[in-house]
């Protein structure tokens, strides 16, 4: 015989404890350790009075066992006292039964606002109230179990009951909700819908059959679904008699009653009414994404005028249960081609998305189609490919059961084998490389090739993660999978740092990508969020553009390839980081959020198509700087008078030269340490002021022709740090480089 199930050490709450079956959850997760609440407001069936007795005396039963009980006297509307009362007698809260109710039965055309309203305040409202209350609280500490009372009438509905059936059913759905939000912290939450003799029954049911109905064949199902060893979640089920039963949604095959290019017409539908009512091989779908993919197959059927086929993989009524899905099945399905139409306009949106601006004079040709160098953003080969992964009917292949709701972006890699049109009309070919089983969840491997016409223009690799859906038996690797690398162990070459707005993944979404978790509030702390996050697909666009700018002059011609790994979410406003080393023709990048140091993107690179003389330290090559001439006589002026510079300035300054809006050199004049000492390109320390200025404009200063501060103000010369040590340039420049 397996060990019996214990409560020891957890926290449960049952709401109208105080009699029928809550009075018999109480006592039973009493008598097995569970410290309990016992919550009951005393009132009557119909919601009027209130006393402390019934309460009280189920805690004096649990007590006189030797179980541990506390009585709560609250409306279940008043949810966060009832679980306050959890937290200030036990320290935490792990189980919530929500078990209240009452009763306002009338005809529908009887029923007033108030027996509306009072039934859905304390079945619905009531239930809500008591689970947000203890939600975060099972988030912290990743353990949580939740009870919902459905009813029969719910379910199938029943005459006088129209506001209490609402609001049953509306449980369900709530329930249903959670069981998906919960998942990734442990919280599981199930529906009940006993068969008890209650107070509630009595009214609805022959006594002889409500006095055999005993609420003790209802308590073991909700201790069992209440137990960390059960994993149910997102069940619904009927108990009673000591028999339970699970129910799920039946779905007829249903019919396709228009024609393409044509109008749907109420005749159509009367003429294929059997059909559509026909349950022969019916379909039970379990998740919201499960029901769409049916229109998403819908919609291409009826573009090649097809009619909807029986689905093979579901047996009729009373035939063996279908296998259970292969996700090795999908391997080399491809999905239908998707087309992308765009013009001129959709590449400079997406341009504006991923952080371009005309206040920098080299961003205009990717920004103004009227520019004589007008080109596209290597990146933006991204766009035309989401299709086969947002509408692609990825859920219907065969083999793969997807809940999109689980679905994490785990990897990207592009490769552009020409620079992309300014607009046309471009098709994407998406097959399924590979499933991986990762244990913990599924990696889908998808490949998309880009197309104009016939000439292949970009391919796309999706690394795409399905939290729990791993555990099939499938490789964890696979040879068609582009790797992410990771950088050298040495200081960056570069590092460059670009804020992103508050309005970055609002703009972003622009392109395509129009998940609501990116622009909606709720939708995002649904997910866990404080507000809503920037795409990362968005990161990637600005961390390529960095390459693309301080590497390769923002010459199109000369992108071959990224690879990134998504690691954390950036929030709009914050500020982007991407830290560059050069190796060949190969510049590895890390991407961080500038003011918490989280990676954002790690394992990436960028891969450049090779061109003759690389300048060193990473920088585009150039004619000669005229401002070289000025660091080389303050070289040789510390070398001389180094002592004295640094009392008189005591601070670092680092210097990014510009030419044409390209960084072409660096410098780090360190007035701080010793007798101070001059260095060219990266430094490994961190200056205390940093300048960013034309070769000209510098040039402009040390001749005293261009005021530092008149040039701050004009733009020309940017200030990062401490502003205040730019009063000291004239010190440096004018007192001991004079040329």
């Amino acid at each position: 015989m397996s060990a019996p199930l214990t409560f020891t050490g957890k926290v449960v709450v049952v709401t109208g404890a105080g009699g029928g079956l809550g009075r018999e959850y109480a006592l039973a997760f009493g008598e097995r350790g569970a410290s309990v609440v016992v919550n009951d407001l005393g009132g009557d069936i119909k919601g009027g009075g209130k006393s402390s007795a019934a309460a009280d005396k189920v805690v004096e039963e649990i007590k006189s066992k030797g179980g541990k009980a506390v009585a709560n006297y609250d409306s279940v509307e008043d949810g966060e006292k009832v679980i306050q009362t959890a937290l200030d007698a036990f320290g935490r809260i792990d189980i919530v039964v929500n078990n209240a109710g009452i009763l306002r039965d009338r005809s529908f055309g009887r029923t007033s606002d108030l027996d509306w309203d009072l039934i859905h305040r304390v079945h619905l409202r009531g239930s809500f109230m008591v689970t947000r209350a203890a939600w975060n609280h099972m988030k912290n500490q990743k353990f949580g179990r939740i009870i919902m009372t459905s009813s029969a009438a719910g379910i199938y509905g029943n005459f006088g009951q129209a506001n209490y059936s609402a609001a049953k059913l509306g449980l369900v759905g709530l329930a249903n909700t959670l069981a998906i939000e919960g998942q990734k912290n442990n919280i599981h939450c199930n529906t009940i819908a006993p068969m008890a003799g209650s107070r509630l029954t009595q009214t609805v049911m022959p006594q002889d059959l409500s006095e055999s109905l005993k609420a003790e064949y209802v308590a073991p199902l909700v201790l069992w679904l209440s137990h960390d060893q059960c994993q149910e979640n997102g069940g619904l089920f009927e108990v009673g008699a000591g028999w339970i039963g699970k129910l799920r949604w039946e779905r007829s095959q249903g019919c396709i009653v228009r024609q393409k290019n044509q109008a749907m017409s109420p005749e159509a539908v009367r003429d294929q009414w059997d059909h559509i009512c026909d349950f022969t091989n019916a379909t039970k779908p379990s998740t919201i994404n499960g029901s769409l993919a049916t229109l998403v197959e819908v919609l291409s059927r009826v573009e090649t005028e097809e009619g909807v086929a029986p689905n093979p993989a579901r047996g009729a009524a009373g035939a063996p249960a279908a296998p259970s899905p292969d996700p090795m099945e999908a391997v080399g399905r491809r999905l239908p081609e998707m087309t992308f139409s765009y013009s001129h306009m959709q590449c400079i949106l997406y341009a504006l998305g991923v952080g371009m601006s005309t206040r920098e004079n080299d961003h205009l040709k990717f920004l103004y189609e009227g520019h004589e160098d007008f080109c596209v953003l290597p990146t933006f080969g991204v766009i035309p490919s989401l299709g086969s992964l947002m509408d692609g009917g990825l859920g219907s292949l065969p083999g793969l059961n997807i809940d999109f709701t689980r679905l994490l972006h785990g990897e990207q890699y592009l490769e552009v084998f020409k620079p992309l049109p300014t607009s046309g009309t471009l098709t994407s070919q998406a097959t399924i490389a590979d499933v991986l089983d990762k244990g913990s969840g599924a990696v889908i491997l998808l490949d998309v090739h880009t197309y104009s016409g016939k000439e292949l223009l970009c391919y796309n690799q999706f690394s795409l993660f399905i939290v729990g859906a791993g555990g099939f038996g499938g490789r964890r690797t696979s040879d068609k999978a582009v790797s992410p690398v990771a950088p050298p162990k040495r200081d960056p070459d570069v590092v460059v740092t670009d804020a992103t707005t508050r309005d970055q993944a609002a703009l972003y979404r622009l392109s395509g990508d129009w998940n609501p978790l990116h622009i909606d509030p709720s939708f995002a702390a649904m997910g866990g969020f404080k507000a809503p996050i920037l795409h990362g697909l968005c990161s990637f666009g600005f961390a390529a553009r960095h390459v693309l700018k301080q590497y390769a002059d923002n010459d199109v011609s000369r992108f071959k390839s990224i690879k990134v790994r998504f690691v954390k979410p950036v929030l709009p406003g914050q500020s982007l980081q991407t830290e560059m080393w050069k190796e060949g023709n190969r510049v590895h990048i890390e991407c961080k959020v500038k003011e918490t140091g989280a990676v954002v993107l790690s394992g990436a690179y960028v891969d450049l198509h090779a061109t003759t003389g690389d300048a060193p330290h990473g920088l585009p090559e150039v004619d000669a700087l005229k401002s070289e001439l000025v660091f080389a006589e303050i070289g040789r002026r510390i070398k001389d008078l180094g002592a004295e510079m640094v009392k008189k300035v005591n601070a670092v300054f680092g210097w990014e030269i510009t030419k044409g809006g390209n960084t072409v050199a660096q410098w780090t004049i360190d007035l701080k340490t010793g007798n101070g000492a001059l260095h060219q390109g990266p430094y490994s320390g961190k200056p205390d002021v940093t300048f960013t200025v034309s070769d000209e404009d510098f040039m402009a200063v040390a001749q005293g022709q261009l005021n530092p501060q008149k040039a701050f103000f004009a733009g020309k010369l940017k200030v990062r740090g401490n502003v205040m040590l730019s009063q000291k340039l004239e010190v440096i420049l004018k007192d001991y480089a004079k040329l």
